[in-house]
């Protein structure tokens, strides 16, 4: 029983000491104010911070109103911190400033604010409590008489006043003349008719032979360029089946390109010619194979006559005819 009392002692003295070292302060910067005017509260709280190391503070609720909602709250500062003593730097103390204003003329009670430490709801700290006074401005109806409305302003009329709009309404009507004038001009004398003949496209066998007759004169499977030799004879085929079929070759893969010639209009032997150059190309790109010296003659003439044998000059229908045009 001794223990029991002698540690509640303990506790009791040493949140008496906790409240000792944290002080709470509420300053009113004015006792009256007019309707509508506004006052200011400071609320302070102070502290030792080398005896309050992890010190954790709960501030005051501000709702939007005071005193039984009569004193309406206009705005609530951040809490900021200050060292209000230079030769005292363990003295802390936090600031908050509540503006409030009122509507109503009396006297209005402000409460004590509330702060909980260390989250001890049974042992809070308060400020003191506050008065402030509304009140309205007095007048004397005696000192003003009562006069009748005046009435409106009678205004002569200017016709100055209507030039701008009367400059601007000619400067639209000319507009439109001229612009009608020059409409009727450009009817009676139109340009004569100008025919401009169409550029004929070249057929796609014309730059693929060229590329193909180029790659065998430059002969750069003799330097060791075997990749690069079958690599430029593939897409020169590719291109000129883009240009003849129509098809994606650039994009399709050899054996996507022999699928869709499947279905068009060639003869075997160009279709195989075809597979065959493909093969050895893939073969030397990609699997990193040496063909023989013939193979490299043999898959150079397989374009050739591939080109040769699937080649349409002017029956190609993506070829066009010269056409006119009209220019006015």
């Amino acid at each position: 029983m001794l223990k029991k009392i002698l540690l509640i002692c303990l506790s009791l003295l040493g949140l008496a000491r906790l409240n000792a070292q944290v002080t709470v302060n509420a300053v009113l910067d004015t006792g009256k104010i007019r309707i509508g005017e506004q006052a200011k509260i400071d609320l302070y709280l102070t502290y030792d911070a080398r005896e309050q190391k992890n010190l954790q503070i709960n501030w005051p609720l501000i709702e939007d109103t005071l005193s039984r909602k009569e004193l309406e709250v206009v705005g609530v500062t951040e809490v900021d911190t200050t060292i209000p003593d230079k030769n005292k730097p363990n003295i802390v103390q936090q600031h908050l400033r509540v503006t409030v204003t009122a509507f109503d003329s009396g006297y209005f009670a402000i409460a004590p604010f509330k702060f909980v430490l260390n989250n001890d709801t049974a042992k809070p700290l308060y400020t003191e409590a506050m008065l402030l006074e509304v009140h309205t401005v007095p007048t004397d109806s005696t000192l003003t008489k009562i006069k009748d409305i005046k009435p409106p302003f009678d205004e002569p009329f200017d016709w100055r006043w209507y030039l701008p709009y009367a400059y601007i309404g000619l400067g639209i009507l000319a507009f439109i003349i001229i612009l009608i004038l020059v409409i009727r001009y450009l009817n009676k004398n139109k340009k004569q008719q100008i025919v401009v003949p169409d550029v004929p496209k070249i057929p796609a066998h014309i730059p693929a032979l060229e590329s193909l007759e180029k790659i065998k004169q430059e002969a750069i499977w003799k330097e060791g360029k075997v990749k690069e030799y079958y690599s430029d004879i593939a897409d020169t085929v590719r291109q000129y089946i883009e240009g003849r079929f129509h098809i994606n070759a650039l994009e399709l893969t050899s054996d996507e390109i022999l699928h869709v010639f499947r279905s068009q209009v060639v003869d075997s032997e160009s279709k195989e010619k075809l597979r065959q150059l493909l093969t050895l190309s893939d073969l030397a790109k990609f699997a990193k194979q040496t063909p023989i010296e013939a193979e490299h003659t043999l898959t150079l003439n397989n374009a050739f006559d591939f080109v040769n044998g699937t080649k349409r000059d002017m029956d190609d229908p993506a070829i066009q005819k010269p056409s006119s045009q009209t220019n006015n």
